[in-house]
C-alpha cells in the first residue's frame, strides 16, 4: 500500500484532525494479530497522530520577556558570580563553584519573580527565600548587594569575626528567616512559612526555597515535600540546583534529571525540568508555578557546578574552595566579557496584605482551677493551657505528631481546629514546619510529641537556636514512670538534650498548675522553650493563684536538715528535710539550691529524677554548686536501659521512689 499523501508530511485525519505520517510506528499486539503484546512492526502507510495539548488559559497569558529583560538578568547572573570569587578568595574559603551553578537561579529570582521591599527585607508581606543549601551563602549576599541592601564592599569581609556575613546563613542578616546549612531542613521550614501564609496570614506573599541536589539524599527533605502536598501549598515553589557533584563525589542521581522529576511528582508535586542556565526557561518555569492551583511546584534545574569559571566547570574536587588568588582576575575579566552593560534591576513590590498582629503578652484566658490533692497529669494540663491561650491570642498555633491524643493537644484542635497542623509521624519536619510558623513573629507556635521521639529531630532543635527561633516543644511521656510500653517510649535523654541547647529554656512542671503556667511563660519567652511533662496523673500541690517565675525554685520548708530536689511530686514523712521544686531545669535557680544547703548542717543534696544520669536535673544541680566548698549532691536517676512494667515496679526498680528518697535520707543522716 501507498501512503495516502505521498507529497505532503502531514495529511488530513477524518477523526482526529491533523496527524503526521511516519515511515515508522509501534503499535501494541495486545489481543489482535500474531505477536504478544509490547511486540511492534513498521508500517509505512500507518499515521502516527501528532495532537497538540490545548494550551491551558493561563499559559495564554504568559508573556516572554523582553531580549533586553533577558540579558539584564544574564548580565545579574555573571555579577553574581564575580562577587561569590572575590568574596570567598578574600576569606580563603568557601563555596564558590556552588554559587555559580545557582547564578541565574538567584538572579531570576531576586529580579525578575520575587516580590519584596529591597530595603525592608523583613517585611510580613515580602515574598520569602530560603537558601537550604546554604553553603552558596555568598551568591545570596551577593543579591542583596545587588539589590541595595549590602554595600557590595561589605562582601569582602566575609567570614571574617566581625562581619554579619557568616559562612552559612544566619538571622544577624536581617534579610534570612533561618539558619541554613545543616542541609535537608530548609524546605521544611519553607512549607511552614507557606503554611503560614494561606492558612493565617492568608496573604499573597510565596515562598521560594533553593535545595542543592545532594541534600535530597536527605529523608527530611521529603517528608517536607509530602507535608506540602498534603496540605496543598501552591504559595511554596522548590528549586532543584542538579549541579550534579557533591562534596566528595558525584551525587547519586548526578544529571538524572527526569528521575527528580518523577519523585517530585509522586509525592504530589508540579514538576518542571529546565534548563538552570537559561534565564528564560527560569522565567517562564516560575511564573507557571504562579499559576498552579493546589499543589506546591519543584523545579529542577540542570546546571554546572562552577558554571563560567574556565577549568573549573564541571569539574570534581573544587568543592569548598575558593578560586587561587592568583587566578581570579583572569577569571573575573572572562566573566565581565560576557556582561553587556551594568543596568540595575529592580524588584517588584509586594502586596501589601499581611495583616498586622501582635503576639506580645498573650495570657491564658482563664487561670488554673484546681483542687489542691487533686489528680492531673502534666501532659493534660499542657493540652488544657494551649487551649485556653489559643482563645487568648488568635496567633497561637499547635503541631503535633499524631499523638495528640497522649499529648493532649487534642484539647487545642477541638476548641481551634483552624490552627492545628497535624504533622504525622515526622518529628523531624514537624519541628522545621514549627519554625518555619515563627519566622518573622508571624505566629507562637507549640509542636508536641512524646520527649523521646525529639531526639530524631535533634539537628532541627539545634538549628532553631541558631536561627534565634521562638519555637515552643512539649514531650510528653518522659521517663520509667510511663510503665508498660517499655524503653522505646520513654523520654530519658531529653533534659540532657534541651539544656545542651544555648537559646533553652527547659520547664519542667510538678503539677497541673505548674504546667499551665509553664505553657503561658513559654509563649512569651525568647528562644527554645521545651515543656517536659509526665504520664501519670499526679496530686496537684500549688494553689490556683501560685506565682511561676522561669530561673526560680520553690521551697518546701518540711524541716532544715536536709535537702531533696525532687521531680516525683513525693513526700517523706517523718524526715527533717526540705523539697526543691526547680521548675526550670534551665536556667537553674543556683543562689536557692546553695543558700538551702549551705541552711543545713551537713550541706547534702539528693537529686531525684525520672531520665538517665547524664545530662539532667542532677547534673544540672552538681553544676550548679560546683564552686561551693562542702556541699555533697547524691543523685537518683535510671540508669541502665528500662523494660515494661507498672509505673510503680519501674519507679521501685530503679531507685526513685518515695522509699528509695527515705533510704537515700536515712544513709547520710550524720
Amino acid at each position: 500500500m501507498e501512503r495516502p499523501d505521498t507529497g505532503q508530511g502531514a495529511g488530513r485525519c477524518l477523526t482526529h484532525g491533523t496527524c503526521e505520517w511516519s515511515g515508522q510506528l509501534s503499535v501494541s499486539r495486545g489481543g489482535r494479530g500474531g505477536g504478544p503484546p509490547g511486540t511492534s512492526r513498521k508500517d509505512d502507510w500507518l499515521p502516527r497522530l501528532s495532537i497538540p495539548a490545548a494550551p491551558t488559559p493561563a499559559m495564554a497569558d504568559y508573556h516572554r520577556p523582553d531580549a533586553n529583560t533577558l540579558q539584564a538578568l544574564k548580565d545579574v547572573a555573571n555579577r553574581l558570580r564575580i562577587h561569590s570569587i572575590r568574596a570567598t578568595s578574600a576569606a580563603g574559603s568557601g563555596h564558590p563553584t556552588s554559587c555559580c551553578s545557582a547564578a541565574e537561579i538567584i538572579s531570576t529570582l531576586f529580579f525578575h519573580t520575587m516580590k519584596y521591599k529591597a530595603q525592608d527585607p523583613s517585611n510580613p508581606s515580602n515574598d520569602r527565600f530560603i537558601l537550604s543549601k546554604g553553603h552558596a551563602a555568598p551568591v545570596l549576599y551577593a543579591a542583596w548587594a545587588e539589590a541595595g541592601y549590602l554595600d557590595s564592599k561589605e562582601l569582602l569581609n566575609l567570614r571574617k569575626i566581625n562581619s554579619i556575613l557568616e559562612g552559612h546563613p544566619v538571622p544577624k542578616q536581617v534579610f534570612v528567616d533561618v539558619a541554613t546549612g545543616s542541609l535537608g531542613q530548609g524546605l521544611g521550614a519553607s512549607a511552614g512559612m507557606a503554611y503560614t501564609g494561606k492558612h493565617f496570614d492568608k496573604a499573597s506573599y510565596r515562598v521560594f526555597c533553593l535545595l542543592g541536589d545532594g541534600e535530597s539524599s536527605e529523608g527530611s527533605v521529603w517528608e517536607a515535600m509530602a507535608f506540602a502536598s498534603f496540605y496543598k501549598l501552591d504559595n511554596l515553589v522548590a528549586i532543584f540546583d542538579v549541579n550534579r557533584l557533591g562534596q566528595s563525589d558525584p551525587a547519586p542521581l548526578q544529571h538524572n534529571v527526569e528521575i527528580y522529576r518523577k519523585r517530585c511528582e509522586a509525592f504530589g508535586w508540579n514538576a518542571e525540568v529546565v534548563d538552570g542556565h537559561s534565564v528564560e526557561e527560569l522565567c517562564k518555569a516560575l511564573w507557571q508555578a504562579s499559576q498552579v492551583k493546589d499543589k506546591p511546584t519543584a523545579i529542577i534545574a540542570k546546571t554546572l557546578k562552577g558554571k563560567g569559571i574556565s577549568g573549573v566547570e564541571d569539574m570534581e574536587n573544587w568543592h569548598g574552595k575558593p578560586i587561587p588568588k592568583d587566578k581570579m582576575e583572569e577569571i573575573i575579566k572572562e566573566i565581565q566579557g560576557r556582561i553587556e552593560n551594568n543596568k540595575k534591576l529592580s524588584p517588584e513590590q509586594p502586596v501589601e496584605d499581611a495583616p498586622d498582629i501582635s503576639i506580645k503578652n498573650i495570657k491564658l484566658s482563664s487561670p488554673p482551677n484546681y483542687k489542691l490533692g487533686d489528680k492531673m497529669a502534666t501532659r493534660k494540663a499542657y493540652g488544657v493551657a494551649l487551649a485556653k491561650l489559643g482563645h487568648d491570642n488568635p496567633r497561637v498555633v499547635a503541631l503535633d505528631g499524631d499523638t495528640k491524643n497522649s499529648t493532649f493537644s487534642d484539647l487545642f484542635r477541638k476548641e481551634h481546629p483552624e490552627r492545628f497542623i497535624e504533622c504525622y509521624i515526622a518529628e523531624q519536619n514537624m519541628v522545621s514546619i514549627a519554625i518555619g510558623c515563627c519566622t518573622r513573629d508571624r505566629t507562637v507556635a507549640f509542636a508536641s510529641t512524646f520527649a523521646t521521639f525529639f531526639s530524631r529531630a535533634y539537628d532541627q532543635i539545634r538549628m532553631a537556636a541558631i536561627s534565634e527561633s521562638n519555637v515552643n516543644l512539649s514531650g510528653s511521656h518522659c521517663g520509667v514512670s510511663i510503665g508498660e510500653d517499655g524503653p522505646s517510649q520513654m523520654g530519658l535523654e531529653d533534659l540532657a538534650m534541651f539544656r545542651a541547647i544555648p537559646t533553652a529554656t527547659v520547664f519542667y512542671p510538678s503539677d497541673g498548675v505548674s504546667a499551665e503556667r509553664a505553657v503561658e511563660l513559654a509563649a512569651n519567652t525568647k528562644g527554645v522553650c521545651f515543656i517536659r511533662t509526665s504520664r501519670p496523673e499526679n496530686a496537684v500541690i500549688y494553689d490556683n493563684s501560685e506565682v511561676f517565675q522561669i530561673g526560680k525554685a520553690k521551697v518546701g520548708n518540711v524541716g532544715g536538715e536536709k535537702i531533696v530536689t525532687s521531680k516525683c511530686n513525693l513526700t517523706v514523712a517523718g524526715m527533717n528535710i526540705k523539697v526543691i521544686d526547680l521548675f526550670t531545669i534551665k536556667p537553674i535557680d543556683a543562689k536557692t539550691i546553695i543558700e538551702c544547703a549551705k541552711d543545713t548542717t551537713t550541706k547534702r543534696i539528693i537529686t531525684v529524677e525520672d531520665h538517665y544520669h547524664e545530662g539532667g536535673l542532677g547534673e544540672a544541680v552538681c553544676a550548679a554548686v560546683a564552686m561551693e566548698p562542702g556541699i555533697l549532691v547524691q543523685r537518683l536517676a535510671v540508669q541502665g536501659v528500662p523494660r515494661s512494667g507498672k509505673s510503680s515496679e519501674l519507679l521501685e526498680k530503679f531507685g526513685i521512689n518515695a522509699k528509695a528518697i527515705v533510704k537515700a535520707v536515712r544513709c547520710g543522716k550524720g
